[in-house]
């Protein structure tokens, strides 16, 4: 259950100039990714700005892509909440409509204690039992740390397969991999994390970059699968600018500047988000010419 490959692409979300979605323009950049290396869509994360959607542009978005890249990618609904009954309804909803998986992210703001996390995550897989969950955990944005222990107990959830891995620490992510079984997969949350965390066992990435360089990050994991470990590092350090570029400011501010700089219709982000300042836009111009992506 839940095979979602290796490069996942957190996909930003299209805005018109009026600040309302872009389904058309999100139905066109889908299925350039999944033409271009990404295996999986993971809709309405932090890079889609979920914080700033409503609950019924996200199920239009779901339903929009879904009908772009059918046959040719999979796709995760991001149907987290720091409400477990909204994050069970908003699940279910999305799972009648046949999405592959869902991404649920640990509760923000109201800082669950480790126990709170594990009843929340099984509510959610015990409501919608034949969907694939992938659990999220990014501290930095959600201030509460899901603990390697934790995930070792709802890895053995069946419908529970893997964790996207934003903490930046190889200790942790480490300690996940002694603790579950080989098929609970983690997936990189950081690009510039995807290699090192390859080497202790992840299976890919959910990926920012891959907007821009999904095939070379496709590469750069089959190379390493294949015993290819020079080739995969020097990927790593090609890349390694960008990736860093990314994230100059909070995300995804850099990635909608760099689509936008490569003619992508995309639209500003959403307030309290806001456009890439000067300097970060003459930066992340100088890579994007350094990797010939524009």
């Amino acid at each position: 259950m839940g095979d979602f490959g290796n490069v996942l692409t957190a996909m930003i979300t299209p805005f018109k100039a009026d600040g309302s979605v872009n389904y058309d323009v999100a139905a066109e950049l889908a299925a350039h990714l999944a033409n271009n290396g990404t295996d999986t869509l993971v809709m309405c994360g932090t890079t889609g700005e979920s914080p700033t959607l409503s609950w019924d542009e996200e199920y239009q978005l779901f339903v929009e892509v879904l009908q772009s890249v059918a046959g040719k990618a999979k796709v995760i609904a991001g149907c987290g909440s720091n409400s477990t009954k909204e994050a069970i309804a908003a699940t279910q909803k999305a799972s009648k409509i046949g999405v592959h998986g869902s991404l649920q992210v640990v509760p923000y703001y109201n800082k669950p204690p480790q126990a709170g996390l594990e009843a929340h995550f099984k509510a959610i897989a015990q409501a919608c039992p034949d969907l694939p969950l992938l659990l999220y955990n990014v501290p930095g944005r959600t201030g509460q740390n899901l603990q390697p222990e934790t995930v070792a107990r709802l890895a053995e959830v069946s419908n529970i397969v893997g964790i996207k891995e934003s903490t930046g620490n190889i200790d942790q992510a480490s300690e996940i991999r002694r603790l579950t079984p080989k098929e609970f997969h983690i997936y990189s949350g950081d690009d510039y994390m995807t290699l090192p965390l390859l080497a202790i066992g992840a299976k890919g990435v959910v990926s920012v970059a891959s907007h821009l360089v999904g095939n070379q990050l496709q590469q750069m994991i089959q190379a390493f699968s294949a015993g290819k470990v020079e080739v995969a590092s020097d990927i790593h350090l090609q890349l390694f600018p960008l990736f860093k570029a990314l994230f100059l400011t909070s995300n995804p501010i850099p990635v909608k500047k760099a689509l936008q700089l490569q003619g992508w219709e995309v639209g500003s982000t959403r307030p309290p988000l806001c456009e890439a300042d000067l300097e970060v836009s003459q930066k992340l111009e100088a890579v994007l010419k350094e990797l010939s992506l524009i």
